[in-house]
C-alpha cells in the first residue's frame, strides 16, 4: 500500500476491514503447502494463515499499529523493495494491494526474487469492476482506482492461474464492492471512512455522488435500476485470485 493515503485513512480501519471466512479459505487454499510466506501489503494483517512462518511488509505505520498481538512480525517497507533476500520464502502473497503501489512492476519483480515457490495475489479487474453501480452512476472517478487483470497477469511467466473469486452479499469485509446489495451503508460516514474509492475521489465528486445516491434509494430508483441484484447471494466484481507457480 502507499503510506500517505493510508496514514490518512487508516486510523479505524480495523472497525469495518476484517476477513471475510469464505475468501479466507480460498486464500489459504491457493497457499497450500506453503511453509514460509511474505505478505505484501499486508496492512493490519487480515487473511494471514495461522500456523506458518510468515512475515509481514506495510509501509504505513498507521496500518502496522492496528495489527493484533500475536501477529506475524511487519516490518516497514514497501513492496517496491522487500527486505528480504533472493528465494527466501516458499510462497509471496499479496491480498488486495497491488492497485495501492506506486509501481506494480518493480512490485511483482520482488516477489518473484524472494519466492521459491510461487505467487498468490488477490486484485481487482477493473474492466468487471467498472460495471458495479457505485462507479457507473455516483462516483465515476472510481473506476481508476484498479487496473485491468493484464496489468498482474503478464509480469508472471508463464500462464498463472486465474479464479474468479465471487463478493457475497453478506461480505464481512467492508470493502467498497462487500455493499453492492446494501447500498445505504455506503451513507454512514464510518463505513466509508477506510475506503480507497471514496477518499480518493475529488471532493465535489463524493458530495454529489452520496447526494445522488441518498435521494435514489429514497424514492426507489436505486431499487428499480439495480433490480436483477435483489435476489442474488454472491455477484462477480472483478475480485480475481491469480496463482502463479515456476515451471518444474
Amino acid at each position: 500500500m502507499t503510506a500517505p493515503l493510508y496514514e490518512r485513512i487508516g486510523r479505524h480501519y480495523t472497525d469495518s476491514r476484517r476477513a471475510d471466512p469464505r475468501i479466507q479459505r480460498l486464500i489459504e487454499a491457493a497457499l497450500a503447502d506453503a511453509h514460509s510466506i511474505v505478505n505484501v501489503g499486508a496492512g493490519a494483517g487480515a487473511y494471514e494463515p495461522a500456523g506458518t512462518d510468515l512475515v509481514a511488509v506495510e509501509p504505513s505505520a498507521q496500518m502496522r499499529a492496528q495489527r493484533p498481538g500475536g501477529a506475524a512480525p511487519c516490518l516497514a517497507a514497501a513492496a517496491e523493495s522487500l527486505p528480504l533476500a533472493d528465494d527466501s520464502v516458499d510462497v509471496a502473497m499479496a491480498i488486495y494491494t497491488d492497485f495501492h503501489w506506486r509501481d506494480r512492476r518493480r512490485g511483482i519483480a520482488e516477489m518473484l526474487r524472494v519466492s521459491r515457490r510461487g505467487i498468490v495475489i488477490l486484485t481487482v479487474d477493473a474492466d468487471i469492476a467498472a460495471r458495479f453501480w457505485l462507479p457507473r452512476d455516483y462516483l465515476p472517478s472510481g473506476r481508476h482506482l484498479f487496473a485491468p487483470l493484464p496489468a498482474v497477469t503478464s509480469l508472471l511467466p508463464g500462464a498463472p492461474v486465474v479464479t474468479p473469486v465471487p463478493v457475497p452479499h453478506d461480505c464481512r469485509d467492508g470493502f467498497v464492492h462487500a455493499f453492492w446489495r446494501r447500498p445505504d451503508a455506503l451513507l454512514d460516514p464510518d463505513v466509508r471512512r477506510g475506503m480507497a474509492m471514496f477518499a480518493r475521489a475529488p471532493e465535489a465528486e463524493r458530495t454529489a455522488g452520496l447526494a445522488r445516491l441518498a435521494a435514489d434509494i429514497a424514492d426507489g430508483t436505486w431499487a428499480r435500476r439495480n433490480a436483477e441484484l435483489a435476489g442474488r447471494t454472491s455477484l462477480d466484481l472483478g475480485h480475481r485470485l491469480v496463482v502463479w507457480r515456476p515451471a518444474a
